[in-house]
């Protein structure tokens, strides 16, 4: 009964806690159940839980559309991020929670609203007092836009207001505006015409959007009653001053421009001032003078003309009205007069500045010499005659320019074959750089033309350049590279002045196809002579470098001739040469390796410990070459019989217990390609005492100390051998491959 009662108490708390813990998980969201955002921003959607180490989550919109944002999991939170806000996001999103087999599921509604610039205020045009204006507001980019109201105030005063209830067919984004046609005032001025337009996101929450623009109202008047007075009268002489004033009436007050009617109808702009002065009059000052007044809404004008009388007495000025001279010539003005016995002169600049010239009068004639001509004597100069009362003046408009050198061509660097090069021409020292015009030419192609029509702010010695970039090939070359420059010089010349400048193009080719060829072989025999010729073609013909190749790859200079000659060659003239073709263009490599081959020589065959030896008694014969790499070793004993090739090691053989029939010739014979070389020996074995015991004490020690000094002589003769060759061949491997 108690082990029931045990195991019904472990079942119910089994039980408890599973519900405490089903009890405990839980699903949150932040926020809680909607979000208003506005289209382009970025929001996140947090989904947390509680209760659970590791849930898993997924999110889905209610319809199943796809989700338009990112999903980031983190421990117990999951986040749903959409940046930026567009359409596609006004869903209710759905964020499921999975602990082990319980499954929790929290939605959030997304509305999203676009409200992102103040309104915008229009006006049909100027406000002028007792003509009607159009005033629009236009509120850009706003959605929803059923939600939308706007209102148009003038002052604290709704001229109108408008909400925009239509049904929406389609979701985009709108712009929406409100007109107003009114009739300003004077009471207007300095009033403020106010655009509101309010935006309700979300009527259950009253959210509301709110913006303004305001715009300060400037009421015009447009000008009139202009009036002209003229002081001391309309008729005049030449020579006297006239002083003519005008006004005109409205808001904001009235510019004054006085202008001269010219005999096309056409009028030529003299003052912006009230007054206009004209000193000396001239005859061809007689004319009908407009004064107009002008504000932003409108102009009123009037009239006046002036009649300056004529005097007999006549002034010429040379070399004409118009004068063009380099900047640092010289330039003579001559003022002539007829009709006058003694004239006075007096020289002045339109715009009375310094002359910076010299004057010398002298009877009927003035000259006034510029020298050298500068920018400050670009004005149009004025020569004054007075003759007993009468006053006459005569112009001459002085024009510069600069263009004192032809231009310049530079290249950004070699020309090489099909390597891309800029080449530039420079004009220095041009003035006025607005009339000038550059060419570059290949042949009698157009490569560039470039105008420089930009205006002048100021006056100064200008470089101009014009800058292309080309491919040059190998038919290029021998072709000219002209310069072309053209400077228009005053309105009287109709032909330009011209500069140029040539370069003949040379095209490089940098070296390639490099050969070798080597005569007879680069497999030789030590004592042979080699020849080996380089070629490489390119443009300049390439140079050609012959050098050796070090053991650490730096390369040792021989020879700068086609052909390297190597007589009597030795194994020190094996390696690895290169040839290079070099020119100003670049540098093309060719290596050859080079083999010198040496014959077998200084063989040695010897016997250990002699060549008489007792039957019983340990022998090695031995055979060794000379430092010559690549050579084979055979070792054979001779016989009647025939000949039998010994298994030795490194050219070592060992009898042990020498027997009467290991007597006899032994033959070494070692060769390679180039040759062979043979020596032999004879190998004595004598019989022992039989009277003597065999295992005497002395025999069994010399018999041991043999068997430790023989391996010990053979180690010794293959490291020494080792030691010479430096790995160059092995016995071994030769008697493998030849027995």
């Amino acid at each position: 009964m108690a082990g029931k009662m045990f195991v019904i108490f472990g079942a119910s708390n089994i039980l408890w806690i599973v519900f405490a813990a089903s009890q405990a998980f839980k699903i949150e969201t932040s926020p809680e159940s909607k979000v208003l955002a506005q289209i382009g921003d970025t929001v996140s959607l947090t989904c947390s839980t509680t209760g659970c180490k590791s849930p898993s989550f997924s999110w889905r919109t209610q319809i199943d559309s796809p989700l338009n944002a990112k999903v980031r999991n983190e421990g117990t939170e999951s986040t749903l991020t959409m940046d930026p806000v567009s359409f596609e996001n006004e869903h209710s999103y759905l964020c499921t929670a999975t602990c082990g087999s319980s499954k929790l599921e929290k939605g959030i509604q997304v509305e999203i609203y676009s409200f992102p610039k103040d309104p915008e205020i229009h006006l049909s045009g100027p406000l002028e007092v007792g003509k009607q204006v159009t005033a629009q507001c236009l509120v850009p980019e706003v959605y929803p836009f059923d939600r939308l109201e706007i209102e148009l105030l003038k002052g604290h005063h709704v001229m109108r207001n408008q909400d925009f209830l239509e049904d929406m067919d389609r979701k985009s984004l709108e712009t929406k505006s409100l007109e107003v046609t009114f009739m300003p005032m004077v009471e207007d001025i300095g009033k403020a015409l106010v655009c509101r337009a309010k935006l309700h996101i979300d009527e259950s929450d009253f959210v509301t959007r709110e913006r303004e623009i305001t715009k300060e109202l400037q009421v015009y008047i447009s000008p009139k009653n202009t009036v002209i007075s003229v002081h001391p009268s309309t008729r005049l002489q030449e020579g006297d001053s006239v002083t003519t004033t005008c006004s005109s009436e409205g808001l904001p007050t009235p510019e004054i421009f006085w202008s001269k009617k010219l005999d096309d109808g056409n009028l030529q702009l003299l003052s912006g001032n009230e007054t206009l002065t004209l000193i000396a009059m001239r005859m061809e000052d007689s004319g009908i003078y407009v004064c107009e007044g002008v504000n932003p809404v409108g102009s009123d004008r009037t009239e006046v003309e002036l009649i300056v009388q004529e005097k007999p007495f006549t002034v010429d000025i040379s070399p004409g009205p118009r004068v063009t001279a380099q900047i640092g010539d010289s330039v003579v003005l001559t003022c002539g007069v007829t009709g006058c016995e003694s004239p006075a002169f007096s020289w002045r600049t339109q715009i009375d500045s310094p002359l910076s010239g010299r004057v010398r009068s002298e009877g009927t004639e003035s000259t006034l010499t510029l020298s050298p001509v500068s920018f400050e004597n670009e004005h149009s100069y004025l020569c004054r005659v007075t003759c007993g009362h009468r006053k006459l003046e005569k112009g001459v408009q002085v024009e510069l320019y600069s263009f004192p050198r032809d231009p310049e061509i530079e290249m950004s660097g070699l020309l090489v074959n099909e390597d891309p090069v800029t080449v530039s021409c420079t004009v220095p020292n041009v003035y006025p750089l607005d009339h000038l015009k550059i060419e570059l030419l290949k042949g009698e192609t157009i490569l560039m033309s470039k105008y420089f029509l930009e205006e002048m702010d100021r006056k100064s010695l200008e470089t101009k350049s014009l800058e292309m970039t080309f491919i040059p090939t190998t038919e290029d070359t021998g072709k000219v590279l002209v310069c072309q420059a053209e400077l228009h010089v005053g309105e009287m010349e109709s032909e330009p002045k011209q500069r140029q400048s040539t370069q003949t193009l040379y095209v490089n080719v940098a070296p390639k196809d490099t050969t070798i060829l080597v005569n007879p072989s680069s497999i030789l025999e030590e004592g042979s002579s080699v020849n080996m010729t380089c070629f490489s073609d390119g443009l300049p013909a390439p140079q050609i470098l012959w050098s050796r190749q070090l053991d650490n790859g730096d390369l040792e200079p021989l020879s700068e001739n086609t052909t390297l000659n190597l007589i009597s060659t030795t194994m020190k003239d094996s390696g690895v040469y290169v040839c290079e073709g070099i020119n100003q263009a670049g540098t093309s490599r060719k290596n050859v390796e080079l083999i010198i081959q040496v014959a077998p020589k200084d063989i040695q065959l010897t016997a250990f410990p002699s060549k008489s030896v007792k039957e019983g008694d340990t022998v090695i014969i031995s055979c060794t070459c000379g430092n010559v790499p690549e050579t084979w070793i055979i070792l054979k004993k001779k016989a009647e019989t025939g000949d039998t090739v010994l298994k030795s090691i490194d050219g070592a053989y060992t009898i042990r217990k020498a027997q009467l029939e290991d007597a006899g010739v032994y033959e070494c014979e070692s060769k390679n390609e180039v040759g062979s070389q043979l020596r032999n020996l004879t190998l004595d074995v004598k019989g022992r005492d039989n009277n003597k015991d065999y295992f005497s004490p002395e025999l069994l020690v010399l018999y041991c100390a043999s068997s430790l000094i023989i391996p010990a002589i053979g180690m010794i003769i293959y490291f020494a051998r080792k030691a010479n060759m430096k790995g160059s061949y092995s016995l071994v491997e030769a008697q493998k491959s030849k027995v």
